[in-house]
């Protein structure tokens, strides 16, 4: 394969966390650009999110059905447009509306390249692949805010300008000859929402709300139990991301023996560990080591269910895939709704109800004996 196809793959699992997230800390440039608040500021970040996680639904279906190569470059080259509009937006609704086309091209790009990896990658290489992405991914996430920020010292359109040059290239690059024909024999909505697939989509939603949607509880803790900063308080959070991004290729390796099933309950029980200590524990130390362990705990997880979903020869894998990233964003997204109550009532259920229920789902879904899907093939089962 084109050693420039095969970079661009792994460059827009960047590109994606890394746009999502750019508004993480120029919120007060904004508001005071357009006359509005911070907070509503941060609807940036929402207006991104919804549109992505809700189009994921089908979007990987759909552009399997239209082929794959020409969606992902139809889909950047939104992103461009997008991106633009973003940079030379002049009032505040125009912005969001930029925001949620950007949120939705993006939608059209993420499970695509997944898939793209899974069909030129080995069956016996595909964790370390899958890994790689998911490092990418985490820089990205960890990288925006920092790069959203230091843009944002000059004028923080200059972040969207950059964003839109990306994209561009990303568009000339395209996906590899396997993916540029249109796959209409198995894309279908039905093919992508199989019993595994949802079981598989579950675990991620709970993996991700239970682990990393944790951050919003633990920054809450941190200001008020240790009186951190905001500026202390992300220092503490960024534990989380950079972990991530270090283990996540040893992580992709080690699924490449154990199979992804193994790597899902593994990340998920023993994540529940640190998650209830940070609500509980008060020495600060402890708490910022524990949740930056965590992020490991999250990429076998999440890396463990895209094996389960893209391992194997079942039908439309990249609307397969596309579901279970929609239901991880979900959790994202309902983690804060409902772990905030608990938290209010007494601050450590915030954190060891989640600990407990991300455990149990994993050993209930994953800890009985495996059967085959409707192809055959045991889903995980990289032993072929």
């Amino acid at each position: 394969m084109n050693r420039g196809v095969t970079v661009a793959l792994y460059a827009g699992g960047f590109l994606g966390p890394f746009a999502g997230g750019i508004t993480t800390s120029m919120l007060p440039e904004l508001g005071a650009d357009f006359g509005v608040s911070t907070q509503v500021a941060s609807y940036s970040l929402t207006a991104y999110l919804v549109p992505f996680a809700a189009l994921m639904l089908f979007s990987g279906t759909l552009g399997a059905r239209w082929g794959a190569g020409r969606s992902v470059r139809v889909a950047y080259l939104v992103y461009v447009v997008s991106s633009a509009a973003c940079a030379v937006a002049s009032t505040y609704p125009q912005f969001l509306a930029a925001r949620a086309v950007q949120g939705g091209a993006n939608a059209f790009t993420t499970p695509l390249l997944l898939a793209a990896i899974a069909t030129v990658t080995p069956p016996e290489r595909l964790g370390r692949a899958l890994g790689l992405y998911a490092s990418l991914q985490a820089a990205g996430q960890t990288s925006a805010p920092l790069l959203g920020g230091v843009a944002a010292e000059v004028d923080w359109r200059w972040a969207f300008a950059g964003v839109a040059v990306v994209s561009a290239g990303l568009a000339l690059a395209g996906l590899p000859e396997q993916m540029r024909e249109p796959q209409r024999t198995h894309s279908t909505l039905r093919s992508a929402w199989r019993p595994h697939v949802l079981k598989a989509g579950w675990l991620a939603m709970v993996g991700w709300a239970c682990l990393g949607g944790m951050s919003v509880l633990l920054a809450l803790r941190a200001e008020e139990t240790f009186g951190l900063s905001a500026a202390e308080r992300g220092l503490v959070l960024t534990g989380f991301g950079v972990v991530g991004l270090l283990s996540a290729r040893p992580v992709g390796r080690a699924i490449d023996r154990i199979g992804g099933r193994r790597a899902v309950l593994i990340g998920s029980v023993a994540g529940a560990v640190p998650v209830a200590l940070v609500g509980t524990l008060d020495w600060l130390p402890a708490v910022a080591l524990l949740w930056a362990l965590t992020g490991i705990s999250a990429q076998l997880v999440l890396t463990g269910v895209n094996s389960l979903v893209l391992s194997g020869d079942g039908p439309n894998r990249a609307g397969a895939v596309s579901v279970v990233q929609s239901l991880r964003f979900t959790g994202a997204a309902v983690s804060p709704l409902a772990c905030t109550p608990l938290y209010q009532v007494e601050s450590w259920l915030g954190f060891v109800v989640p600990a407990l229920f991300v455990s149990t789902s994993a050993v209930l879904l994953l800890g009985r004996n495996r059967s085959p899907d409707a192809t055959g093939v045991v889903p995980g089962d990289q032993s072929r």
